[in-house]
């Protein structure tokens, strides 16, 4: 169900399971953790997550569920949570491909992925209260930073999906693309970041998601930037990068 390849300091993660529009049940859960630990052992510089078919991800696999017994908080809590926790936390740019539906915790894990670009076709929103239940995996908090409490609210209340375009102009992702340039310009990106100088990529990783998660003031984050930067002098990528620009030519970064 899941497929780890690695090629040129890339992994690329594909959810494999088209018939049912890549749902994750728990087993699907593991073996999505246990692919991105292969790829962190592996030592990649960048990372690629997408879905086969005719989505990334529709969420949560409940073909076999029985309301009266589901143990949703140790679905939820215990398993959705702390791999967004590890896709958010992995050591090198992340990159994913939106389309098709992008529900639940397929929505979940392109919120803890860095950069997502999303196809003109994909659906993303809440159209859970058909089934009684709410938005999760992230959704609530993605949706009212970007869109506020009203625009929130009418997504959850109505269940309409928003298009790809209209994702992207709201501020919910990186890009917008045709779909069938997504997957292409996604693995570019996700090759030059496997060139580039990842020890700075990663500071700044670290920079965003402790200003967003910490609400740190303009002058805290300054300070951290300053931290940041100093430590960055210490680096082979740093050195070689102002070695290139004084001798005008192209830098070979090692990523350290």
């Amino acid at each position: 169900m899941i497929d780890l390849t690695i090629s040129d300091d890339v992994a690329t993660i594909v959810l494999n399971a088209p018939a049912k529009l890549n749902a994750l049940d728990e087993a699907g859960l593991d073996e999505l953790d246990a692919a991105y630990d292969a790829a962190e052992e592996a030592g990649v510089r960048a990372l690629l997550l997408r879905g086969e078919g005719r989505a990334f991800c529709a969420g949560r696999d409940i073909s076999s569920v029985d309301p009266r017994d589901d143990d949703v908080l140790g679905y939820l809590g215990g398993a959705v949570t702390p791999l967004m926790q590890r896709i958010a936390r992995f050591p090198a740019p992340t990159f994913a491909v939106a389309h098709g539906a992008c529900l639940g915790v397929g929505l979940g894990l392109l919120i803890a992925t860095d950069v997502v670009y999303v196809a003109e076709s994909a659906k993303i929103g809440s159209p859970f209260a058909t089934l009684g239940a709410t938005l999760d995996s992230g959704g609530h908090a993605l949706f009212l930073e970007r869109l506020g409490p009203h625009k929130t609210l009418d997504l959850i209340y109505t269940g309409r999906l928003m298009t790809g375009a209209e994702a992207v102009q709201s501020g919910l992702f990186s890009r917008v693309l045709p779909d069938d340039a997504v997957v292409t310009t996604t693995a570019d990106a996700a090759a030059a970041a496997a060139r580039g100088a990842t020890a700075a990529y990663l500071a700044s990783k670290e920079l965003v998601s402790r200003i967003r998660d910490e609400r740190l003031t303009l002058w805290e984050s300054i300070g951290l930037e300053n931290t940041a930067q100093a430590a960055l002098c210490d680096t082979d990528d740093y050195r070689e990068g102002f070695a290139a620009f004084q001798e005008k030519r192209r830098p070979t970064f090692l990523g350290h």
